[in-house]
């Protein structure tokens, strides 16, 4: 009885593809289409170093702490105006903090935090080892998160080359299938794309008064090793058929 049952299911199978196949070849050539998946990697080079510089401020005030780390950003930023920096604000932080007190089992308060963050970049690491430099030991001003990235001007005609390959390598394989029943493939007719990249970004903390190539050697070990960006597109695509 099993095997008679599997044995049914097998020319069921068989038949359905056959009925498909048919379906396909008698099918007018504009409905013919096939849609296989195209893939692309590649690197782009990291071209910017880019840093963190935090201003955090505590007092017994909340308008005291902003106002003074609003006006130490406002020094901040005047020098890296004099430097060749792209920069942009991305925190901008306001709160009562407090330490758990083990004695008494409860929370002190500490007064008032205002944290302020600027993300600073430059093409050339001897612009950001400046801007080091310049703040290295400042009350209030910390340095963080030294990486190294892609520009998005550097990697926009990465990703446009790297999506044509991706679109090739989809043709190259459809063209394989289209072969196979004595045919051509025509026109592309419809792609969708998605893509994705791994950006080394490894944070780095300095030492007040460490130099940047101090900094470098004890985070990485003898110098500063940068890997391209990993860059990756996967299309879907459908093309006709002849």
């Amino acid at each position: 009885m099993k095997k008679q049952l599997i044995w049914g299911a097998s020319v069921i199978g068989a038949g359905a593809l056959l009925s498909l196949v048919h379906i396909y070849l008698t099918a007018p050539a504009s409905e013919r289409t096939v849609s296989v998946s195209g893939e692309c990697l590649t690197t782009a080079p990291k071209d910017r170093t880019a840093l963190t510089l935090r201003v955090r401020v505590v007092d017994r005030s909340a308008a005291v702490s902003m106002k003074k780390a609003t006006a130490r950003v406002t020094e901040v930023t005047e020098f890296l105006k004099t430097v060749d920096v792209k920069m942009q604000t991305t925190q901008f932080d306001s709160y009562e903090k407090t330490e758990w007190n083990h004695v008494s089992q409860k929370s002190i308060s500490m007064g008032y935090e205002t944290s302020i963050a600027i993300d600073v970049s430059a093409e050339k690491i001897e612009t950001i080892e400046t801007v080091l430099n310049k703040f290295a030991g400042q009350e209030n001003i910390y340095s963080e998160n030294f990486r190294m990235f892609t520009s998005a001007e550097t990697m926009k005609p990465v990703l446009e080359k790297c999506l044509g390959d991706a679109v090739a390598n989809a043709r190259a394989r459809a063209g394989a299938l289209a072969a196979g029943d004595g045919r051509k493939v025509g026109k592309l007719l419809d792609v969708t794309y998605s893509n994705g990249g791994s950006i080394d970004a490894r944070p780095m903390n300095f030492a007040r008064g460490m130099k940047m190539e101090e900094a470098i050697t004890m985070d990485f070990g003898g110098g500063l090793v940068s890997q391209d960006t990993n860059v990756s597109v996967t299309v879907s695509a459908t093309f006709e058929v002849r």
